[in-house]
């Protein structure tokens, strides 16, 4: 450290030998954050990613599109599907049915009921996503049910 509010580390990975900075934010009820400075658009980030392919570590604005979340990507259809597959997952796993047999599985054993009337709302948000957007497409295929 350099300062009180100013310093740098060394990241030496293989070939790869890279000085970045650090910077130290006022925090609003005192103290201070620690955040890298990017070396290519000077500013302060939380996270320095290295894509695939990629020679130093930059932060998210330089890489742009090469690094994201898979979702970022996705329609809303498939982000619908994305999350009701996810919460099938994770009550199947926890609970130990598989998850061919249900679209959203039972309340798990020792689960707390809240937390299953939370990802059961949620499961019913993407439920609701794919039955509008299959109204619409009927809609304009003039099908009416």
């Amino acid at each position: 450290m350099s300062g009180r509010y100013d310093g740098w580390f060394r990241i030496q990975i293989g070939h790869l030998d890279q000085r970045v900075g650090l910077i130290a934010e006022p925090r609003h009820f005192g103290g201070k954050q620690w955040y890298f400075v990017c070396p290519y658009t000077h500013r302060p980030a939380s996270v320095l990613w290295k894509p695939p392919g990629a020679e130093s570590f930059a932060s998210r604005q330089k890489w742009g599109r090469r690094v994201a979340y898979a979702t970022q990507f996705m329609s809303r259809d498939d982000r619908a599907h994305h999350g009701k597959a996810k919460i099938n997952s994770w009550l199947c796993s926890i609970g130990g049915f598989n998850p061919d047999e249900w679209d959203l599985p039972p309340k798990p054993k020792w689960m707390r009921w809240s937390t299953y009337h939370r990802a059961e709302e949620s499961f019913d948000r993407y439920e609701a996503v794919l039955n509008e957007d299959m109204f619409e497409l009927l809609k304009k295929l003039k099908i009416s049910l």
